[in-house]
């Protein structure tokens, strides 16, 4: 067993102008995991971002949406795991991925950010690449045959068909989170990847 997650990390940007965008997979699967974990979001200035504080089998956890916008991500993360203590394997970041098809997701630890401006702010706030992440595949315009730009194209809601898919992903996550809070990474990856 390895360090349970105490901090969820849901990656997007704030506002009514995005919130179906893709680039907000991972603010989409916080708001279930709120909900899952019988908590609310309230915005926390001096965090820089919407907090919802839940508890799990008598111990507390973090749900943190950061408004930053996703470049400066890591300001939040930062601020919060500095503030309660948390090592950077106890964080569990959710965010998009474009070299992931829709409906399909990977959990890994450690690794590059891959030109993700979110996951690069927060390694940098950080200090290490250590951190968790939840890989929220929402294709790459080249794979989808589109001709827009990556920036555009993650600005953009998804198409209904990888809505749907992107929506199953979502659900699949949200039925590991017991076994991510319990540092049972083994137990999550077997079951996420079983699907």
């Amino acid at each position: 067993m390895s360090e349970p997650i105490r901090l969820i990390v849901g990656l997007g940007n704030p506002g009514p102008d995005y919130e179906t965008t893709r680039h907000n997979a991972g603010f989409w699967l916080a708001d279930h995991l709120a909900d899952d974990l019988r908590a609310s979001f309230t915005l926390e200035k001096a965090f820089m971002g919407q907090v919802a504080k839940a508890r799990f089998e008598g111990e507390n956890v973090l749900l943190l949406k950061p408004i930053t916008y996703m470049n400066r991500s890591g300001q939040a993360v930062g601020a919060l795991a500095r503030f309660y203590k948390l090592a950077p394997e106890q964080v569990l970041v959710l965010h998009d991925e474009l070299d992931l098809l829709p409906g399909q997701v990977k959990m890994k630890q450690g690794g590059g950010h891959a030109g993700h401006n979110g996951l690069k702010d927060i390694q940098a706030a950080l200090g290490t690449p250590n951190f968790w992440r939840l890989r929220i595949g929402i294709g790459h315009p080249r794979t989808l045959n589109l001709a827009q730009q990556v920036a555009d194209f993650v600005l953009h809601p998804p198409r209904r068909d990888e809505q749907a898919e992107i929506e199953k992903v979502i659900d699949r996550c949200r039925a590991v989170v017991p076994a991510l809070l319990r540092g049972d990474f083994a137990l999550a990856t077997r079951q996420l990847h079983a699907a």
